[in-house]
């Protein structure tokens, strides 16, 4: 079922994640003083069960859907309503998210023994063997069709939903679009995994199921990207930049269908392509490659 787009759920207040600072602008041989809006990052900390786990470095918006997401993404647990948000707090140092989940997902979580601090997001940072710094999702069972023309749709309505980015030129931006290129969810942040995260955690808050729709980001494919949309059932994820080899693995292990390059005009698709609806025999795209598909 396609839902229309909540403009209230596609972006958050821009002021959330932006503030004012005073700096001298040279330009054109004349020196102006002026004030400009940057991002803000600040250090936040998520704390399970009364124990410290990570300090990621984020901006400051939209921390529940960060919070869940995050749990939800690096398989602190299984299912959203595992976690709960006992409270946010806010400090000079930064801010402190205390959550709780099942004991037993606690007691998992201590014998991970991970550290990750002073990174925009990093899920392997402090993993201490080979094995535990690499870890692959079930394979994806959606078996969702997109056309160039939805993929294109969404690219450009995450473009517009970007409020953070318009004032800043500092942040990354993860979207969900249902499969006709209606962009439904975005979130912002300096770090794409902490993007994509706060996307995941939207997307559980508000009821709409990852498999309905696919995955549109500002930023490169990496490992890290590839594997959290994987693990909570986005079939495709579409970055407007380059993937990394180990993400195609990933991708290509976890039957995601990974696209690079995204743009208006095209597109390079390098794992399990059969989701990608071809384009008509007379489109640009097709004239591009000479390839004809009709029947």
């Amino acid at each position: 079922m396609t839902r229309s787009p909540n403009t209230d759920l596609l972006q958050s207040d821009a002021t959330a994640g932006a503030v004012r600072r005073p700096v001298e602008r040279w330009r054109d041989g004349a020196v102006r003083q002026v004030d400009d809006h940057v991002a803000e990052e600040v250090p936040v900390a998520f704390v399970y069960n009364d124990v410290p786990f990570a300090v990621m470095m984020a901006t400051p918006a939209d921390l529940e859907d960060f919070a869940r997401g995050f749990a939800i993404s690096e398989g602190i647990v299984d299912a959203p309503e595992d976690v709960a948000i006992e409270g946010i707090a806010h400090f000079i140092e930064g801010i402190e998210i205390r959550l709780r989940i099942p004991e037993a997902r606690a007691e998992a979580l201590a014998l991970r023994r991970r550290s990750m601090s002073g990174r925009s997001g990093c899920g392997v940072c402090g993993s201490e063997l080979l094995e535990a710094a690499l870890r692959y999702p079930a394979p994806v069972t959606t078996d969702v069709r997109v056309s160039p023309e939805s993929l294109s749709r969404a690219l450009r309505a995450l473009r517009d939903a970007q409020s953070i980015a318009a004032l800043t030129g500092a942040t990354h931006a993860a979207g969900w679009a249902s499969l006709d290129g209606r962009l439904q969810l975005a979130r912002e942040d300096v770090g794409r995994h902490n993007a994509l995260d706060k996307l995941i955690g939207a997307l559980h808050a508000d009821n709409f199921d990852p498999a309905d729709g696919f995955l549109v980001v500002t930023s490169r494919a990496s490992y890290e990207m590839a594997m959290k949309a994987a693990s909570v059932g986005i079939a495709l994820m579409a970055a407007i930049s380059a993937p990394t080899a180990l993400a195609i693995s990933l991708a290509e292990r976890a039957h995601l269908t990974l696209i690079g390059f995204a743009r208006d005009d095209g597109h390079a698709v390098y794992t399990h392509a059969q989701r990608l609806l071809p384009p008509p025999a007379t489109s640009p795209v097709a004239a591009r490659t000479g390839r004809s598909f009709a029947p």
